[in-house]
């Protein structure tokens, strides 16, 4: 198991708030064979509650409410972060993630599938006690201070939903 996850930053756009707090990837993490249930146990024992399975979503949208975690259990997707539909790509990041992987999303973190193979789907988990996830589509820059400031108040989970409580995700954020 990889002991620290990828870190990626993403600025403020014009239209997402995104986080002054790193998307995190650990890759090849999940347990073998892939399957949902086994993803969901393992995640959920590190107090990460499942939302619910789902596959590509290509649309570019943000939860200023509460961080979320894929972990991806069939497939691979090419996710686009930190920028709306109608902003300049090259202001955001591409990451690939495949069957193993888990990323983690900083509340007001951007992110949609820019494209999907082999039957993507992915387990979204949630912090225990999170609020239910609120979607906000990068459509209205006016609101755009409003939302970080809500995605900011958002509160860092002590558990890491790959490592456990106090894990990276708690030492990385909370530095």
């Amino acid at each position: 198991m990889a002991v620290n996850p990828e870190t990626h930053y993403f600025e403020q756009t014009t239209l997402v708030p995104n986080s002054k707090l790193p998307v995190l990837i650990y890759r090849d993490v999940l347990p073998q064979p892939y399957s949902e249930e086994k993803t969901q146990a393992f995640l959920e024992k590190n107090q990460w509650l499942k939302g619910g399975t789902w596959g590509a979503v290509p649309r570019h949208h943000f939860h200023p409410n509460t961080h979320e975690c894929y972990a991806v259990f069939q497939g691979s997707s090419t996710l686009l972060l930190g920028v709306g539909p109608n902003e300049d790509a090259g202001n955001g990041g591409e990451v690939f993630v495949k069957a193993g992987d888990v990323i983690i999303l900083p509340a007001g973190v951007s992110h949609c599938s820019k494209d999907f193979q082999d039957g993507y789907r992915y387990v979204g988990v949630y912090p225990k006690g999170a609020p239910k996830w609120k979607s906000e589509y990068c459509r209205d820059g006016s609101r755009c201070q409003e939302l970080r400031e809500e995605a900011e108040h958002v509160e860092i989970p002590d558990w890491d939903p790959v490592r456990g409580r106090m894990g990276p995700l708690y030492e990385l954020w909370s530095s």
